[in-house]
């Protein structure tokens, strides 16, 4: 049986508090620039994919993890204000893809430099409460507390 000591749930509660900080000042900035927390978070995964990913609704609720019907109504009011544009894919004219206008190219641009000098202030009391809590304690098996990781299921 696995076992947590007190020093466990101290690292576990200390990354969760870097992380909610960081998450804090990120929803904070995006108000500042006149988005919506997930409307700034679809922006940057649109901008962000990895590559060989399409710029699909789908894709980016995915990168989300929202429901698609909620990707949806983010992409139409990013549209409306001219964050976004919508057109048809190239051989499936049903497909539908997504790229940024330069409007919302320049506010990602704005948020993203902000977010990185966020980062590299407060990065570094992020990476040790998340190495502290990666260290774990190892049960009588040699496997770390916290080793598992699994995918968490979708929202709306």
């Amino acid at each position: 049986m696995e076992t947590l000591t007190l020093s466990d749930y101290t690292s576990l509660a200390e990354l969760r508090y870097q992380i909610r900080c960081f998450l804090s000042f990120s929803e904070q900035a995006a108000r500042a620039a006149g988005l919506e927390p997930r409307q700034h978070q679809l922006l940057l995964s649109l901008k962000g994919l990895p590559d060989g990913a399409r710029p699909t609704i789908g894709e980016v609720a995915e990168r989300l993890q929202i429901q698609h019907h909620s990707a949806v109504e983010l992409v139409n009011r990013l549209a409306v204000a001219g964050y976004v544009r919508r057109h048809r894919g190239g051989d499936d004219r049903r497909e539908v893809l997504l790229t940024l206008t330069p409007r919302g190219e320049k506010v990602l641009r704005d948020l993203s430099l902000h977010h990185r000098a966020e980062l590299r202030s407060a990065g570094p009391a992020l990476v040790a409460a998340l190495r502290r809590a990666m260290r774990g304690t190892r049960n009588s098996n040699g496997y770390h507390a916290q080793a598992a990781v699994r995918k968490r299921g979708r929202t709306t």
